[in-house]
């Protein structure tokens, strides 16, 4: 009789060696099985059969293993035959009598991605809404409108459309939210490094920072500049808009702030200066490039004419046929000048479709873009990419862009990662030549979110089906999981909140809802902290990059998308969450295997999970109880991560409703296993004493 629990290998460098290899290399590979269970082992490689010998073995297990010169990318699998002949199979999905080969093992060659990525601890930063370091750059309210009346024939606009700044940090979005501004900016984040180095973060993402007219600046105006209202002013004029202007043209005020160089420049100066800053502290720093689309005050297309016949700046191709400008965009009628017939991402005015198929300069243009900025003088660590799949009017011409991208980026800095937003199987975008990694929503955010609270992302719907079943999360996660070669896995920002959805507090309290149906309050309402530092401490122990959403370690809750972009609460933290998150921070930061060790689940049933990371150096047990009723007893299997019997484990780490818990009991291994008793919405980790 074999044991199946026994046979484990996977991608990582554990069992694969060099686990990223180069092209005519040769490659080590290692599985474990039972001892005495198997006679023969053979790996099926790039659909080529090689024997394994058997190169150790201790009480409990066998060891075989083989090198193989690798040529090319390739799946495998595993056969194993034990004494009476009958052949078993191993890939991703465990050990069977047949093979499904969607979960066969992949190796991707010549695919390097950053090695300080690799479980890096990431920190997502909204710039509007986490720290004003510099009152004197904010907006001011009426500075401008977010659409002009002049191109909507003069029609009566929402109040709404006119910016405003907010009159109290602490005042909660409103319903319409792209116009209203905070003041957060570069001098607020470069006050609080050292905030962040506490906490233990070790990359800044930012949402856009480069000249737009919204807060979220995912409708980019120039990308050749930090925008001066989070940047530096260093010359403004007077000049607001009043209720009888129809026209961007007539806010002196904006116009100055947003094409002045000298603001510019001073701008981008001191973004050069942030990342030397975040540097000196062992903190890289990522910016979001937003290249499908730009946005419709852009300077190349500059619908509310805040370029036109402006010195140093040609005429925009919204209003001039003979624009340098005009191939940038896709227009599908003849209609100038106030052209309105150009293409929109999902129909939104606002975002004017990029058109590289009709430009190779824009295309040359943007890759200078994507060079310029991670190169001396700025340096920084790399690019997120906004709809990254959706750029271009082809799947063709979107691999050429990408595949371009990254020589690019890699040759000005091959230590920059590229990380692109995608929603669904990336797995043609990541084999080597395009994006490093992903924002990892079908692999992390979504089935953690579906498990632990049995809601959707946006809180708009919810799953209890899905709420606490063990079984379909580990089936999950092995499916979406397999779309991503192991590089990619260890480097995904695991997010469980971002600017897209809703916060995950909120999220605990298991109600469906959105800002215009139950207010700001609801989504602060009947929340559950147990529940968050469970989804915390599966983030830090889990394969990938954990990545906090600014103000999730404060406590922050909000609907989605805009309630989820509350301003960080400075001086009103849940100081009992910060400190959980400065520990479970350290705690990822302390054990390797956390980072790039190995997972094999070990004990699983409604709503209790555990898994192990581990390496061979480190034996990392962690376990959930996310059901509310008393205390449960558990046997925890930890001989199948190769700890022998009178070890000793310590618990290291603990949470539950009421806070969490450091150093407290020892276990010993008995027969195997140990007995553990855990409280409910509670979290548990172990490691070897």
């Amino acid at each position: 009789m074999i044991n199946k629990l026994a046979v484990f290998t996977d991608e990582t460098e554990n069992f694969v060696t060099p686990y990223a290899p180069s092209k005519k290399e040769k490659v080590r590979f290692k599985i474990r099985v039972g001892k005495k269970d198997f006679t023969k082992i053979r790996i099926i490689f790039d659909n080529n059969t090689y024997e394994m010998k058997k190169e150790k073995n201790d009480k409990m297990f066998d060891f075989f293993g083989v090198s193989i010169l690798v040529l090319k990318n390739a799946t495998y699998y595993y056969e194993l035959e034990n004494k009476e002949g009958t052949v078993f199979y191993y890939n991703r999905n465990g050990i069977s009598n047949s093979i499904d080969h969607n979960f066969d093992f992949q190796i991707v060659i010549d695919f390097k991605v950053p090695e300080w990525s690799r479980g890096a601890v990431m920190y997502q930063i909204f710039i509007d809404r986490f720290c004003n370091g510099d009152p004197s750059n904010d907006v001011e309210t009426d500075e401008y409108m977010y659409r002009g009346k002049e191109f909507i024939n003069n029609a009566v606009i929402d109040k709404n459309e006119y910016v405003k700044k907010a009159k109290d940090w602490y005042e909660l979005p409103d319903v319409k939210d792209n116009t209203k501004f905070y003041g957060g900016d570069l001098q607020g984040v470069m006050d609080k490094l050292e905030y962040l180095k506490e906490l233990g973060v070790e990359a800044v993402y930012f949402n856009p920072i480069f000249v737009s007219p919204s807060n979220h600046r995912y409708d980019t105006q120039d990308y050749e500049y930090v925008d001066p209202h989070i940047g530096k002013i260093v010359s403004d004029k007077e000049g607001v808009l009043d209720a009888n202007m129809v026209s961007n043209s007539q806010s002196e005020k904006y116009i100055e702030r947003v094409t002045n160089f000298d603001n510019l420049k001073a701008s981008n100066e001191l973004l050069r200066m942030l990342i030397q800053k975040a540097h000196s502290l062992g903190i890289k720093v990522i910016l979001d490039g937003v290249f499908n689309h730009c946005g419709s005050f852009n300077k190349w297309l500059d619908r509310e004419k805040i370029y036109y016949e402006k010195a140093g700046y040609e005429n925009g191709a919204f209003i001039d046929k003979n624009s340098p400008y005009v191939n940038y965009f896709k227009f599908r009628e003849e209609k100038w000048p106030y052209n309105l017939s150009y293409d929109k991402w999902w129909d939104y005015e606002e975002l004017p479709k990029l058109h590289y198929e009709g430009s190779e300069e824009l295309y040359h243009y943007v890759m200078s873009v994507a060079r310029k900025w991670i190169a001396d003088p700025y340096q920084a660590d790399g690019w997120r990419l906004d709809v990254a799949a959706d750029l271009g009017y082809s799947k063709e011409f979107n691999h050429q862009f990408w595949k371009d991208f990254r020589k690019s980026v890699k040759t000005a800095n091959r230590d920059a990662v590229i990380l692109a937003e995608h929603y669904e199987n990336p797995s043609e975008w990541l084999r080597g030549d395009e994006w490093d990694t992903i924002m990892n929503y079908e692999a992390f955010m979504e089935p953690v979110s579906y498990y632990f609270t049995g809601m959707e992302k946006h809180s708009d719907k919810e799953k209890k089906e899905l709420l606490g079943g063990t079984e379909i999360f580990i089936n999950t996660m092995k499916w979406f999981q397999g779309q991503m070669p192991i590089q990619s896995l260890e480097t995904a920002m695991n997010q469980i909140s971002n600017h897209d959805h809703s916060r995950f507090l909120t999220r605990t309290n298991r109600t469906i809802g959105r800002i215009y149906s139950k207010g700001t309050t609801g989504a602060s309402m009947d929340t559950n902290k147990g529940i968050l530092k469970e989804a915390t401490v599966l983030q830090m122990t889990w394969p990938g990059a954990p990545t906090i959403y600014y103000g999730d370690e404060a406590g922050l809750t909000g609907w989605t998308d805009p309630d989820n972009r509350r301003t960080y609460p400075w001086g009103r933290e849940d100081h009992e969450l910060l400190a959980f998150y400065k520990k479970i921070i350290e705690i990822h930061k302390r054990y390797r295997a956390l980072k790039t060790g190995s997972l094999i689940y070990l004990v699983g049933d409604y709503n209790i999970l555990s898994y192990a990371r581990f390496n061979e150096n480190e034996k990392v047990i962690v376990i959930f109880n996310n059901n509310e009723y008393p205390k449960l007893d558990l046997v925890i299997p930890v001989w199948m991560v190769e700890i022998p019997d009178e070890s000793k484990l310590k618990k290291i780490f603990a949470t539950d409703v009421s806070g969490f818990y450091e150093n407290t009991d020892e276990y010993v291994v008995f027969d195997g296993n140990i007995k553990i008793s855990i409280p409910p919405f509670s979290s548990t980790i172990l490691a070897i004493s």
